[in-house]
């Protein structure tokens, strides 16, 4: 599939081979990854504070709602659209999901990755999968 006719719900993220461009290298890999995702920087930032939100609000059982939005866009200072827009990326990475109507933290993302180094490791490289 092109890039051009994936589904509304992909998104696009940038892949770095040097050693030195790791995220787990960075002094702040949240925002790193953000970068990747998102094109501006000031969106990229929101981004880690929303994602950052939705963790918070998590961790202290008071999950974050999906009708709080006026809130939410109140604190990220983000018109609907940007947020909407930026919201959708993190969905359409499998960052984030919503479930019963709360904002919650997704393994999607790590599990489209591994499934990719997986498949590269193994059927291009040639290698035993259990040696990745």
């Amino acid at each position: 599939m092109k890039v051009k006719d994936a589904p509304k719900t992909s998104t696009s993220i940038i892949v770095r081979s040097s050693a030195n461009a790791r995220i787990s290298q960075s002094k702040d890999p949240l925002l790193e990854l953000m970068r990747r995702l998102f094109r501006k920087e000031e969106i990229a930032l929101k981004a880690v504070k929303f994602v950052s939100m939705i963790e918070e609000r998590a961790k202290s059982g008071n999950p974050l709602k999906v009708e709080e939005w006026e809130k939410i866009l109140e604190e990220l200072g983000m018109a609907k659209s940007s947020f909407y827009a930026m919201r959708n990326k993190l969905l359409g990475a499998g960052m984030i999901s919503i479930k019963n109507g709360e904002y919650k933290l997704s393994g999607m993302f790590s599990k489209d990755l591994m499934d990719m180094a997986r498949w590269w490791w193994v059927v291009m490289l040639g290698y035993d999968a259990e040696s990745l």
